[in-house]
């Protein structure tokens, strides 16, 4: 209970604002101030709440006013707690004496005054130097220690939307230090604060951060060994000889000078001979700050390493981190059948486009022979048994053909196939797969003479399931980035299947999983997979931010005859369009929302394998029943099979075809005029227009949203968080992408915007949509390719946005609920907002909307050269079919927008 006097500010405050804090601090000051008068402390704000907190609270709850029993002197106020939430230990009011601790830490307090960035604070190690690294380990709020972190003068934060995230087993940060005595001293205040709980004056705000902290330790063997690679390490030896050799990963302290990592790749191959193991492949590119080698290792030196033993790999100073071989996710065709008639065959541009990036196809198939161009660069082809040739067959078959259980026309020009996947379908045993997928694309794009100059849009329908993500951006994610900028080029990845069991507690029985009604089921499921979130990451390399990640919807098109043969396992989302159970989770690098869409991946049934508290389910295989279907290797006497697959690699695919699609939709529409624009502003704005249309599907949003809160008020951007971890922007369905519609119109133009400048793009409005009091919108998506690089204080250097028009009030429109929210949709290179309405839009003659697109200022060193962008603005009204022609008619004289800064 709050009881204030009256009159008071206080009361006026809860009047205005029925919230209050109540602060848990040790610092005596603020006690003092109560006698003295001091008012004013720092504060912090709390999210989600309208109340700020004291910045020395060790604890604080938020209440929240219930009711009011007024009284003439003091109304008293009942209260209910609404959140509580620790910063800090309590460790007593001890106050160490200033003598004891200024001479120790001169040398600290002359590098934060003399420099007031020189302690620089990173998400990511790469491109550091790790011997002047502080590992800082994170525990509680992550958001927490970022304030802690901001309150310390001489201390850099790193950009704040690259701090982990609070569902991450073991957030990190990293402190370069400019030189070894100050690190020292940093390490010397922690082990103060651990001893004696107090720090001296001038380093009261250290308390904080170290307050936050599980850890805080010099660069070691803990760091070049992680806990996710100790697992997948110890299970891979498990039962094995201490002499046999296993594969492993080095990556290297990245050093700019040539010299200096050579002398330096020499110590590390000095050590693993020592080991008693062998380098097999060795790569170091300049654009990624990427130095590696592979090696085989024996098992018993592996061992060592697991424990951190001394003398051990794990102790090697120029190894930044040692990690299992890279394994790539596989797929599935089952149910071979005899091939189907092909759709009418039309001839085929040798001209490619796209290209898949994949494992060798069956080159000769009935449906793929006219279609591919095979680049065997790296001699996969004569290891890969034509029998085991399904990886690559189903993803080009879905490129060129789509779900064959639904025929469409093939695409009109050949896909550039390079395997990067041989024997098996599994990536080169004496390869590193980043160098791989890297000399792929310099012998495609780079060069005097590449083998495919036309090449925009790249299939990427693989994924390194030994590597989920898990806030630092992989190196073959930051290769994809660096790509997209350099050639420009539309990377499509797969965000990655994960296929284990899970727990459904709702149901006991097998009976009553499958006797469920739909809607009692798919909340069982939803909430299931909710519980296991942390560990349905995406997959390497999907947490790119340049390159757009397709996620898998529970979708196909198998006959209802045929949909009979899958009754024996339960569908568990019989009548709710959604993700797969087995697709991957986001969200990406930097709280970005990933996956990016969801493409058709098959309707995955589950089959229980196990009781108890709950039943335990599995993904089922795709089937005749259940699944797309495609291209196939032999089988059983029958040439030119068809098969049936489903997953993520799958649903890429159909991205990358609709994303041929749309260019083969504007290249008819304007001829040269679009082929004309260069092959980054066709990439970009066909990147913008395959996220445009996706929406959340409303249902099966309001399911997540009822079930995994948080419920109350101001929860709203934490309800969005749920949902898009498992729709990204929305559904996607590529008929009605490439379709044109009587009832909408949808405008396009591309553009190059320089430093903190802003461009405007006039938007017509059709008269037709004025005076009525129905469902009407317009959409906007903007997208574009950034420059990276590692070790920046900002891995995303040039961030763009659209901003709010003014004229929404006119057009009686506002901010749509279902789609991320601007903070949300900020976080990557697709800024997408919707305004929609149903009141009646006042439109006069020849009205225009004036949609302005911002580069804001770099977030680090200034980015000089102009970005290009690429943008898609939709006006529709359901119903209304005199729109598209009256935009068109106003658009006619003019060519479609080439945007200038």
């Amino acid at each position: 209970m709050i009881a204030p006097f009256r009159p008071s500010v206080t009361l006026d405050n809860l009047a205005e604002v029925p919230f209050a804090i109540a602060n848990y601090t040790d610092d005596v000051r603020i006690f003092a101030g109560c006698l003295t008068g001091r008012k004013h402390w720092p504060t912090v704000a709390v999210d989600g709440f309208p109340v700020p907190r004291l910045a020395a609270a060790l604890a604080h709850s938020v209440l929240e006013v219930e009711r009011v029993d007024d009284d003439a002197m003091r109304p008293r106020h009942f209260c209910r707690v609404v959140q509580e939430e620790m910063h800090a230990p309590f460790t007593g009011f001890n106050r160490a004496k200033d003598q004891e601790f200024t001479p120790k830490f001169a040398r600290l307090a002359q590098v934060l005054q003399r420099d007031p960035t020189g302690l620089s604070l990173r998400a990511d190690p790469s491109a550091l130097a790790p011997e002047r690294l502080l590992v800082f380990e994170v525990k509680g709020d992550v958001a927490n220690f970022a304030r802690a972190v901001s309150r310390v003068p001489g201390l850099e934060l790193i950009d704040e939307e690259e701090l982990p995230s609070d569902e991450d087993k073991a957030p990190f940060a990293y402190l370069l230090v400019p030189d070894l005595v100050a690190l020292r001293q940093i390490l010397s205040l922690w082990q103060t604060w651990l001893s004696v709980g107090e720090l001296p004056d001038g380093y009261a705000p250290w308390r904080d951060v170290f307050g936050c902290l599980r850890d805080l330790r010099v660069w070691g063997p803990a760091d070049r060994v992680q806990p996710l690679d100790v697992e997948i390490l110890e299970e891979e030896i498990e039962g094995r000889d201490d002499e046999e050799l296993v594969s492993l990963e080095f990556e290297l302290i990245y050093r700019g000078a040539v010299a200096v990592g050579a002398a330096a790749e020499s110590a590390v191959v000095q050590s693993i001979a020592q080991a008693g193991g062998n380098v097999i492949h060795r790569a170091r590119i300049d654009d990624i700050a990427y130095h590696a080698v592979l090696a085989r290792i024996p098992v018993a030196s592996i061992r060592m390493l697991i424990a951190r033993a001394p003398g051990s790999l794990a102790g090697v100073e120029p190894i930044m981190h040692i990690r299992p071989q890279s394994v790539v996710t596989g797929i599935e065709a089952n149910d071979s059948i005899a091939p189907a008639a092909p759709v009418a065959e039309r001839p085929v541009s040798e001209a490619s486009i796209l290209a898949l990036l994949d494992g060798v196809p069956v080159a000769g198939h009935p449906l793929l022979r006219r279609h591919l161009n095979v680049e065997d660069h790296f001699g996969l082809e004569p290891d890969a048994l034509v029998a085991q040739r399904v990886h690559g067959s189903a993803m080009a078959s879905l490129i060129v053909h789509g779900d064959r259980n639904r025929p469409e026309p093939p695409l009109p020009r050949q896909i550039h196939c390079i395997p990067v996947m041989g024997s098996n379908d599994r990536f080169p045993p004496d390869r590193l797969i980043v160098d791989l997928i890297y000399q792929a694309v310099l012998k495609m794009r780079g060069g005097e003479q590449p083998s495919a100059p036309w090449v925009i849009i790249v299939n990427i329908s693989l994924g390194n399931v030994r590597r989920p993500f898990h806030g630092q951006l992989s190196p073959w994610a930051r290769l994809l980035d660096r790509l997209a900028y350099r050639f420009g080029l539309l990377f499509l990845v797969s965000a990655g299947n994960v296929t284990g069991n899970f727990p459904i507690s709702a149901f006991h029985t097998r009976t009553a999983f499958e006797d469920a009604t739909p809607a009692v089921r798919a909340e069982g499921v939803v909430n299931a997979l909710a519980a296991v979130v942390a560990d349905r990451r995406i997959l390497s390399p999907s947490e790119t931010i340049n390159g757009l990640t397709i996620g898998g919807r529970n979708l196909d098109w198998v006959s209802q005859a045929d949909r009979a043969s899958a009754r024996v396992n339960v569908d568990p989302f019989t009548d709710l369009d959604t993700a797969n159970p087995s697709s991957a989770l986001g969200p990406g690098f930097a709280n970005s929302v990933k996956p990016d869409i969801l493409m058709p991946a098959a309707r995955e049934h589950l089959r229980v394998i196990g009781s108890g508290s709950g039943v335990i389910v599995s993904p089922t295989s795709p089937a005749r029943g259940a699944g797309l279907k495609v291209a196939a290797p032999p089988r059983s006497g029958i040439e030119g099979a068809e098969a049936f697959t489903n997953g993520t690699s799958a649903a890429t695919a159909l991205a990358s075809r609709t994303a041929h699609r749309i260019h083969d939709a504007l290249e008819a529409a304007y001829g040269q005029e679009f082929l004309q624009l260069s092959g980054t502003h066709r990439a970009v704005l066909i990147k913008a227009l395959l996220v445009h249309p996706a929406r959340w599907p409303q249902e099966a949003a309001t399911l997540v949203k009822r079930l995994l809160g948080p419920l109350g008020r101001g929860q709203a951007p934490r309800q969005k968080d749920n949902i898009r971890r498992f729709f990204g922007y929305g559904l996607y369905d590529a008929d009605d992408a490439v379709a044109c519609a009587a009832d909408r119109a949808t405008f396009w133009c591309v553009g190059d915007l320089g430093r903190e400048r802003v461009v405007d793009v006039v938007v017509p409005i059709p008269s037709a949509i004025s005076g009525q009091a129905r469902p009407h919108s317009i959409s906007a998506t903007l997208a574009w390719f950034t420059p990276v690089l590692p070790g920046r204080k900002s891995y995303r250097s040039v961030r763009m946005k659209i901003l709010e028009p003014g004229e929404l009030d006119v057009l009686a429109v506002t901010g749509h609920g279902g789609q991320p929210d601007m903070n949300q949709t900020n976080r990557g290179t697709v800024y997408t907002r919707q305004w929609s309405g149903d009141r009646a839009a006042v439109v006069t003659e020849g009205m225009t909307v004036t949609l302005k697109i911002q580069r804001d200022p770099d977030p680090a060193a200034p980015v000089d050269e102009a970005v290009p962008f690429g943008l898609a603005v939709s006006l529709e009204m359901p119903g209304e079919l005199r729109l598209y022609d009256q935009v068109r008619t106003r658009l006619q004289p003019r060519p479609p927008q080439r945007a200038m800064p």
